[in-house]
């Protein structure tokens, strides 16, 4: 019934990070190298004032006579946003320890000033590992912009110094050590350890469930767009299966206005055919980092009955999984939709899979023959030996013994042709409003609602705090 997936291709998610620019502002005495001896050394490649992005880099150094580890260590970089509802993503563009280990949140001062109301905290994961005494981290090239890349003003930021285009140690950037500001001076009345409030993708907010969690509401401009790099997806192009051979293109990608779509906007994954392989073209995308385990998953899916355009008949498939390399420990969770059936089976219906082997085809199954036409919250939990499907809050399906995951996977979307059974074009669309996930446990629906409600409310496109494997 299913046409086996080969390994995965292997990616770094480029991590995140980089901070804005500034100007003056007194501030409170900095507190050195105090109890963790840490220090932050910044230099800056985009020097002018006006730009189209911020180009920060940084390095920290432990100044202290004991190791410390990096995942204790948060720097701010403070700036004053060019407009009340600025969006700003955040970008790595290489670093020494790995842009997959450094992670940035972007927040609201409590007290802004006249060249600071936000600031970007970079922090690093436990791969990022420990700094011995008198060792830095290297390099950190860092960079930021606005999502619709519009210009702006970094020439009055509190942290920017444009005539810094060589390292040295810089205070109006700070550092915290756990729950000590060790260095810098922060803006005028805050303090480098305040909560700050939630802003931009990947900003500050704490899922009301607690645990790590992502969630994004797929806010980019299109498939060239670095955000979606920078949060750790890949479009897939090129070779290999499911459906028809070597047709994964970027082109069935775009983010458009939805007003049917919480939020108003949506990501749209297209599929064409003319019949024939060589005019065919399938759409996937998956988070580069294969990190995702025991926890709860979620999407709110728009499937689709028929195509777009074109004759209706195809065996399409549209999905929302989770997967490994095809290895010993395969592990792949999957809510296919096929408008149409497909591997002899009549549609329209949606199948929910759990996965032993990819190569023996050793998997259960559930599906009912009903239409699923519009928009529905799929959820997956994994927890306690059991793996309970949902759709629109109703059980679905359960798995478990030997069909419990058994390794770290990645969060895909796709949507492809099993096989070409006419000529003729024809362009079919599944859409996607958001996803989510948390490794808190096994979350009710209802929770999983009342956290992505709390996104949205809070301004917040993008969060991953999910740390890498």
């Amino acid at each position: 019934m299913r046409t086996r997936r080969p390994g995965r291709r292997s990616g770094v998610a480029p991590a995140l990070s980089t901070l804005l620019a500034g100007t003056c502002l007194a501030a409170l005495p900095t507190p050195a190298s105090a109890a963790g001896g840490i220090t932050v050394a910044y230099r800056t490649s985009a020097s002018t004032a006006t730009t189209d992005q911020s180009e920060p880099w940084l390095k920290v150094r432990n100044t202290g006579s004991s190791a410390v580890q990096l995942s204790q260590v948060k720097v701010r970089y403070y700036f004053k946003s060019d407009a009340p509802n600025a969006d700003y993503r955040f970008a790595c563009s290489w670093a020494v320890k790995g842009c997959a280990n450094i992670t940035g949140t972007f927040g609201t001062l409590g007290h802004p000033t006249a060249a600071a109301d936000r600031y970007l905290e970079i922090g690093f994961t436990p791969g990022a590992g420990s700094l011995a005494p008198g060792a830095d981290t290297g390099d950190m090239q860092l960079r930021f912009y606005q999502s619709d890349w519009q210009s702006f003003d970094q020439g009055n930021d509190y942290s920017f110094n444009g005539s810094r285009t060589s390292y040295a140690d810089w205070n109006k950037v700070t550092a915290s050590l756990g729950a000590d500001a060790v260095w810098g001076t922060a803006p005028d009345g805050n303090d480098p350890t305040d909560p700050g409030g939630p802003t931009d993708p990947g900003g500050g907010t704490t899922d009301p469930t607690g645990g790590h969690a992502l969630f994004d509401d797929f806010s980019y401009t299109g498939p060239a767009d670095p955000g979606l790099a920078a949060h750790g997806w890949s479009i897939r192009t090129g070779a290999g299966g499911p459906g028809i051979q070597n047709t994964w293109s970027a082109d069935g990608f775009s983010f458009p206005a939805d007003a049917s779509a919480k939020g108003g906007h949506a990501m749209q994954l297209r599929a064409t055919t003319d019949g024939t392989q060589a005019g065919t073209k399938q759409a996937e995308i998956d988070t580069t980092q294969r990190k995702f385990f025991e926890g709860t998953y979620a999407a709110r899916v728009y499937f689709n009955d028929k195509p777009t355009s074109g004759q209706n008949g195809d065996h399409v498939n549209e999905t929302f999984y989770t997967i490994t390399p095809d290895d010993s420990l395969y592990s792949e969770l999957d809510a296919e939709y096929l408008p149409n059936g497909g591997w002899g089976a009549p549609g329209p219906t949606l199948y929910t899979t759990t996965w032993y082997s990819a190569d023996a085809m050793d998997r259960v199954t559930h599906n009912e023959i009903n239409s699923l036409q519009g928009w529905h919250t799929l959820q997956m939990t994994v927890g306690g030996g059991t793996v309970t499907y949902y759709v629109d809050g109703r059980q679905y399906f359960t798995s478990g013994g030997k069909y419990y995951p058994r390794e770290p996977m990645t969060i895909d979307f796709n949507e492809w042709f099993i096989d070409l059974p006419f000529t003729g074009n024809r362009v079919w669309d599944q859409k996607v409003n958001w996803v989510y996930y948390n490794d808190a446990g096994v979350l009710t629906p209802d929770q999983v609602n009342t956290a992505v409600d709390g996104y949205y409310a809070a301004g917040t496109h993008f969060v991953d705090s999910v740390p890498n494997r």
